[in-house]
């Protein structure tokens, strides 16, 4: 059975940890760049998945499906 100290030292650490992990990061507003040089930057899921967003190899020689 957990004491009462035990009980409020697990939750001090737990919310230190918190305070700790929520004070990481960029600081500021966040933002969508809009610069020239951000223009060809890769986006989230571009960057996860490079090969089901992008076009496959184009095979020339059959013929287009006619429906």
């Amino acid at each position: 059975m957990l004491l009462i100290r035990q009980i409020l030292g697990r939750v001090f650490v737990l919310g230190a940890c918190t305070v700790t992990v929520a004070g990481c990061g960029q600081a500021g507003a966040l933002y969508l760049p809009t610069s020239p040089a951000a223009a060809n930057r890769a986006t989230l899921p571009e960057s996860l998945l490079p090969d089901a967003l992008s076009p496959g190899p184009v095979d020339k020689t059959s013929a287009p499906i006619k429906r």
